[in-house]
């Protein structure tokens, strides 16, 4: 049992106690593995090898849960609000993509948010569904008022322990603080088993003293503790260190999961939240397309593909069903109207796309020599022409159910109707085409007002004149504007049919596919009379009316919110 590797062995250059294993198969033929553990000996020409056997084993990695922030935290990003629908619309989408929990809103905040985090914990089933909560009774009680119909119901609450925070904003002591962490993680837990608690600013605390803030609120009943990197201040190696710090120093640790939020100010969330892992946190907080305050959050798509492609170096892996990455990425910037930069990592138009001679040889020859990553991994539909102007409704469903989206017949109804409008106007129907209307399927749909014909004189040296008319309700109701341009003239003419200030902040419009035909993609945010913002989206292959379609889309929203 005991083997001695000879001076040639310096050639492999092992590192002390390093684990090295073989298969063999004994006398009887099973299979059983060899573990040895490698170290150098007393004996300079030697190493030493001490020999245990064992069972063969299966290597079980570890579990990492996503906490997925970006109906919250993501939501809080200027330009990123979502009315009722769309919240409930996304969550059902991030519960299909696999996360552990949602993070629906923070309840107290307006009678508005605590509906929307109520309505989300109807709406899902399997996941976590968590409200967020400040260290006080009335904000732990809207948030359990809010998430108790869950399946599996979440209290998240939150307090400051950097010294900045707690002398500028909270104007509390060490021991005040101790002291409330200790009674409101005690009474968030009298509603509910699962309890996380967040130390804000916990980056730039004072490692002793957070330490005791997280070993008192174990002791209170949590049963997690997230570790945030508030303001995106640290680093890789200062994160690793903290995590490893904490798991030796937070008492009652081992019964409970390390969770980490680390925000993107200095470019460095995702490799901040990798460490983490690394370092043994099993729970890591993150957004879709890493929306969020200020630079945004660590991004849900990269740090699940890291895992997934390096698993290798990082030991872990999730739940979440890779294959509805994209669906998810898209199904955001849709409802925020927010575009995803082509150079985006993992979902990005240019994330899987070869310009250069020498990359294009390597693909061509073997995909591997350039992709690390296969684009339908992560669900990005393959552009292949299948459909047409005279397929049917039930070829539709299952190009759908093949892209990966279920839908109603009602939904179904409404995207084919569309659908049979798009073949007659595009030679060639790309599967890019059919998410997109499938993605718009909302936008066509609800509302008061829906577009039912617009006619432009447009040209140099001539007036711009539109004619819009829409339908509301049962009636039909139409004018005409003169403006600086044909949308200037349509948009007067909408505000003036409805008797509504609204005003144009921002207006974008994109090719969803390639060609001549491609369909243009408008995005427009407006503000009603409260001053807050609303973004509503038209599709369509006509430019102006994909605009005309966006900008009704978001009087809309305006009209549902009650402004």
């Amino acid at each position: 049992d005991l083997l001695t590797v000879p001076n040639e062995a310096h050639s492999l250059d092992f590192k002390p106690m390093q684990k090295a294993g073989i298969f063999y198969a004994n006398k009887s033929g099973t299979a059983e593995v060899l573990s040895f553990r490698l170290f150098k000996g007393r004996d300079e020409g030697f190493f030493v090898a001490m020999r245990e056997k064992k069972e063969q084993e299966e290597h079980t990695m570890k579990r990492i849960k996503i906490f997925d922030t970006t109906l919250r935290d993501g939501e809080q990003s200027p330009g990123c609000s979502m009315n009722l629908t769309e919240k409930i619309e996304m969550a059902r989408q991030l519960e299909k993509l696999g996360v552990d929990v949602i993070e629906a809103g923070f309840a107290i905040a307006s009678p508005m948010d605590h509906k929307s985090v109520q309505a989300i914990a109807a709406a899902v089933t399997n996941c976590t569904v968590a409200s967020l909560a400040r260290c006080a009774k009335g904000d732990i009680d809207a948030a359990w008022d809010a998430v108790k119909e869950a399946n599996h119901p979440r209290i998240h609450v939150f307090l400051a322990t950097s010294d900045i925070h707690m002398e500028y904003k909270l104007k509390m002591t060490r021991e005040q603080v101790i002291d409330r962490i200790r009674e409101m993680v005690a009474y968030a837990k009298s509603y509910c088993d699962d309890i996380e608690f967040s130390a804000e600013d916990a980056s730039r605390s004072d490692w002793a003293f957070l330490a005791h803030c997280y070993s008192t609120a174990v002791a209170a009943g949590a049963t997690t503790l997230n570790v945030p990197d508030t303001v995106g201040y640290s680093t890789p190696q200062e994160m690793y260190d903290l995590i490893t710090y904490l798991r030796e120093n937070i008492e009652g640790v081992e019964h409970v999961d390390i969770s980490v939020h680390c925000h993107n100010d200095l470019g460095m969330a995702v490799a901040n939240s990798l460490e983490c892992v690394r370092a043994g946190a099993t729970q890591v907080e993150c957004t879709v397309n890493g929306i969020g305050e200020r630079a945004g959050n660590a991004s849900l798509e990269e740090i699940v593909m890291a895992l997934r492609t390096r698993k290798d170096f990082y030991d872990a892996e999730t739940g979440v069903n890779t294959k509805q990455i994209y669906r998810s990425s898209k199904l955001l910037s849709n409802i925020t109207g927010v575009p995803i930069p082509p150079s985006k990592a993992i979902v990005g138009a240019n994330a899987f796309a070869h310009e250069s001679g020498i990359h294009q040889h390597g693909v061509i020859a073997n995909a591997r020599t350039y992709e690390i990553m296969n684009s339908t991994d992560v669900g990005i539909p393959q552009n292949t022409m299948v459909l047409g102007k005279h397929s049917g409704k039930h070829a539709l469903r299952e190009k759908l159910e093949s892209m990966g989206y279920e839908l109603s017949d009602e939904e179904l109804e409404s995207v084919f109707t569309r659908f049979k409008d798009l073949a007659d106007k595009k030679k060639s129907i790309t599967s890019s085409d059919i998410e997109a209307l499938v993605l718009h399927r909302q936008a066509a749909v609800q509302g008061s007002c829906q577009l039912v014909s617009h006619v432009v004189n447009t040209g140099h040296g001539v007036p711009n004149i539109s004619c819009i008319k829409l339908q509301r309700g049962d009636e039909q109701i139409e004018d005409v504007a003169i403006g600086t341009g044909p949308l200037d003239a349509s948009f007067k003419a909408i505000n003036r049919m409805l008797q509504m200030d609204v005003k144009l902040e921002s207006f974008s419009l994109n090719a969803v596919t390639d060609g001549e035909d491609a369909i243009g993609e408008a995005v427009v945010k407006v503000s009603g009379p409260d001053g807050r913002s609303y973004t509503g989206s038209g599709l369509s292959t006509d430019i102006i009316e994909s605009s005309i379609r966006a900008y009704v889309n978001g009087i809309n929203k305006i009209m549902e919110s009650g402004n």
